[in-house]
């Protein structure tokens, strides 16, 4: 069954800008990656788009890649019934060829600008790109901020919540899920994305989309702060064990520690989080999922020990949320700014001779056999 799927493979985190992109495809698995190169304003995100449409809308699955500093664009696209990825491989996410002709190539769009043209605003944009930068530092300062806030939080859930809760609860899905499977002696594929983002326009997620496909779903409810990471963990490494290739997706404001969804494809099981930045309801839920099981963090927990710290977590929860507002600002500043900087690159594009490109491209990957 095609499905179409909405992914982050980058975030706005208190880290800076943090990159999954090698993750996308993997080498030994495309047959082709192309990495897009040009400036702001170049056509990338529309040229990108417009090539997953083609094969979308003739019933192919695809992985929209979505670029966390504009909610509007994409930086990638995945092929997934051919094995082929588009992906836009400029600053911040740089990605160059692993291996050239064999499998990557590289389109670059600044063939198709006017250089003049662009060199007459060399110092406007230099300029627009270094305001672009302090919007960004400032933004990541406040998400510094709100990573400590929600540090407290977590830390209470952390001594409210047994491990022994969280072993039983894992072990039970586990033995459910997994029981029947060997152990196998070459571990799956493991990859990382978000599947929700920090943008100019707030928080955005894609949720029920990563789980597209899948007949199994659990919908884990988790408070702010409670997390059903060391489950997520726990399934996962039982899963690689066996073989089977997971697809991992982290919270902005743990990018490299907090698994918040989770993924297993082969399985046709997809686990995931909802809570207030990222809710999602049962009936939101793919159309593919045949059985929906509701796990709610909080029942694990002590109510008493919350209680005892309900000022500490209310106050750290309220500045938090603060903290992450006042980010936002600061993107859609930068975003402003970045508006202004592609204002020199669009009237000196050749945008025809792309879109030529484009459709010439898409009539070959037609010619190729799925």
């Amino acid at each position: 069954m095609a499905t179409e799927r909405h992914i982050y493979p980058g975030g706005n985190t208190p880290k800076g800008f943090h990159s999954y992109y090698g993750y996308i495809l993997g080498q030994r698995e495309a047959n082709r990656i192309v990495c897009i190169k040009g400036g702001p304003g170049v056509g990338k995100s529309s040229f990108i788009r417009r090539i997953g449409e083609a094969f979308s809308e003739n019933g192919e699955s695809v992985d929209y890649m979505h670029c966390s500093s504009d909610a509007e664009s994409l930086d990638g696209i995945v092929l997934r019934d051919r094995k082929i990825a588009f992906i836009d491989a400029t600053s911040p996410h740089i990605v160059d060829p692993i291996s050239p002709g064999a499998v990557d190539d590289i389109i670059h769009l600044g063939e198709y600008w006017n250089e003049e043209g662009i060199r007459k605003n060399k110092m406007n944009v230099i300029e627009s790109g270094e305001r672009i930068s302090k919007w960004y530092g400032r933004a990541y300062n406040y998400l510094g901020a709100a990573e400590k806030l929600y540090d407290n939080v977590a830390a209470v859930y952390g001594d409210a919540i047994e491990s022994a809760e969280i072993y039983k609860v894992a072990a039970r899905i586990v033995g459910k899920e997994l029981s029947h499977k060997e152990i196998c002696l070459r571990p799956g594929n493991i990859k990382k994305f978000f599947a929700s983002a920090i943008t100019p326009s707030g928080f955005v997620n894609y949720l029920p989309s990563i789980a597209a496909g899948c007949k199994k779903i659990y919908l884990i409810s988790s408070p702010f702060g409670a997390s059903a990471e060391r489950i997520l963990n726990i399934f996962a490494e039982g899963a690689v064990y066996r073989g089977f290739a997971v697809e991992e997706y982290f919270c902005p404001l743990k990018p490299e520690s907090k698994m918040e969804h989770l993924v297993i494809p082969e399985l046709s099981l997809a686990f995931l989080t909802a809570n207030d930045y990222h809710d999602v309801e049962p009936w939101q839920l793919p159309e593919s999922a045949e059985e929906i099981e509701l796990l709610d963090m909080s029942d694990l927990a002590s109510e008493s020990m919350l209680n005892g710290k309900k000022n500490l977590m209310n106050e750290s929860s309220r500045l938090c949320d603060l903290m992450m507002r006042k980010s936002i600002e600061c993107i859609a500043e930068a975003k402003k700014e970045h508006d202004i900087l592609e204002s020199y690159y669009i009237p000196n594009m050749d945008f025809k001779k792309i879109d030529e490109l484009r459709d010439e491209i898409i009539a070959k990957i037609r010619e190729q056999e799925v």
